[in-house]
């Protein structure tokens, strides 16, 4: 599908005759800037560049688009140039599943407050989302912080909340011996479910285990919090798990927390945008500010 992101890309690359400099110029990924132009041509059914190495060159058909491209994106400024409300318009929402709940009733708020916001939500893993949001595919994601801390070039983060590493134990397993509370003996004695270690949570949760000198027992890996915690209440097994925003088993009758560390490792959950985009800075800014009140 043709877009106007596409059309201003291709102006660049053709103002630059360098994929390189046309994402430096877009606050976008070389890679991203390929998969763009890759688009183009397969939406026109043109080939637009000649690629010779690092150098670029407009074929004749992409110089004869380029004057056209440039009427486009001068009459869209024309309809711009006048600031509209950032709270109208598509708008591509992404977040992991564990905040997917929380944030879909935020957006469902901010619906409401501006109707003539069209939003479409999506759920993957925080590297996916982080690669779509860098493409230019997805406009705004909630993600969770890499475990090492390194932050994507060109790309803005804004933090949301922190959530505790604890235990997740079945109810049974304090009301039988009420004292135990000792995370390493219930480790002992119990299965440990683990969180998929491939994903960022995944890593966190190792991080906190040897951060507590913790040692497991394992019986399975999963890549759903919801499915760990459906495994507990039936006292399959325990788990260490973020204690997550907005979660409910503290009030959950069949799950109690145990703390394993204090204080205690936290997951890290926050809001990516590209860099230089004010419109998706504003919406950012309204969902986070709605997230941190509730």
């Amino acid at each position: 599908m043709l877009t106007l992101r596409m059309l201003k890309t291709f102006r660049l690359v053709a103002q630059t005759g360098s994929f390189a400099a046309a994402a430096e110029r877009a606050a976008l990924t070389q890679a991203a800037v390929s998969l763009q132009m890759r688009g183009l041509e397969d939406a026109i059914g043109q080939r637009l560049f000649d690629r010779r190495g690092r150098q670029i060159t407009l074929t004749r058909q992409g110089r004869d688009l380029f004057p056209r491209v440039e009427q486009i994106l001068a009459l869209t400024a024309e309809l711009t140039a006048t600031p509209i409300d950032a709270m109208q318009g598509p708008v591509t929402i992404g977040a992991v599943v564990s905040v997917i709940g929380a944030l879909s009733l935020v957006v469902a708020d901010l619906k409401t407050a501006h109707p003539r916001l069209d939003v479409r939500l999506t759920s993957a893993r925080s590297d996916e989302l982080t690669e779509l949001v860098e493409q230019g595919e997805v406009d705004i994601a909630a993600v969770v912080a890499r475990a090492d801390d390194a932050r994507a070039d060109g790309l803005v983060w804004t933090p949301l909340y922190a959530e505790p590493m604890v235990m997740i134990v079945n109810r049974d397993v304090i009301e039988t011996e009420p004292r135990e509370t000792d995370p390493q003996r219930i480790l002992d004695e119990h299965a440990f479910l683990r969180f998929d270690r491939r994903v960022r949570t995944g890593m966190v949760v190792e991080q906190a285990l040897r951060a507590a000198k913790l040692g497991v027992s394992e019986y399975l890996e999963l890549n759903s919090i919801e499915t760990i915690a459906a495994l507990v209440r039936k006292n399959v097994g325990v788990s260490v798990l973020p204690l997550l925003h907005r979660g409910d088993w503290q009030s959950d009758p069949l799950l109690r927390i145990v703390p394993i560390a204090q204080p205690p490792l936290l997951r890290m959950v926050g809001m990516i945008h590209r860099e230089h985009d004010s419109r998706t800075h504003n919406i950012t800014a309204a969902i986070a500010g709605m997230l941190q009140d509730v």
